[in-house]
């Protein structure tokens, strides 16, 4: 498997969900299990299915994230260049067309969270802002069309 690179706040965020399934999420569904066995014919019971997929879904989440921790290399800010749009990294916008203003923080997939304003290094966006510095205009093909940005700052939080 590819390593895969994370912030300390994604690697922190990633391991409390972990942590969740494991302890709470688990003992959660094994009740639920125990509770739709009580009621009687397993074959006909979808309750007893419901819980069954759900409790497969979590062991696979488990499973997933303690591979992805595993392997895991958290990004310390004196590790990256900081003149440059790389993974860690928060940048700053202007729209070349509208003149709107606004910042990204460039994040791995595992990380991304578009209302949260993290964006993935493997987007579209992401990958097209990648490598730049600060003055520089980025012309990038997404699904719509053209976007065109100029770099204004490049700062690590």
């Amino acid at each position: 498997m590819a390593d895969v690179y994370l912030t300390k706040k994604g690697y922190e965020k990633l391991y409390e969900e972990l942590e969740f399934l494991k302890n709470v999420r688990r003992r959660e569904l094994s009740k639920a299990i125990g509770t739709a066995r009580e009621h009687g014919d397993l074959g006909e019971n979808a309750e007893y299915d419901a819980a069954k997929d759900a409790q497969a879904h979590n062991e696979r989440r488990i499973a997933e994230l303690e591979q992805k921790l595993a392997g895991a290399k958290i990004l310390e800010d004196h590790d990256i260049p900081s003149d440059e749009v790389l993974l860690g990294a928060t940048v700053s916008l202007e729209d070349m067309d509208t003149g709107e203003k606004f910042s990204y923080m460039i994040v791995s997939e595992e990380e991304s969270d578009y209302e949260q304003k993290k964006i993935s290094a493997t987007s579209p966006l992401g990958q097209g802002l990648l490598n730049h510095k600060e003055g520089d205009i980025c012309e990038i093909k997404v699904p719509a069309g053209i976007l065109k940005y100029k770099v204004i700052k490049i700062s690590r939080e």
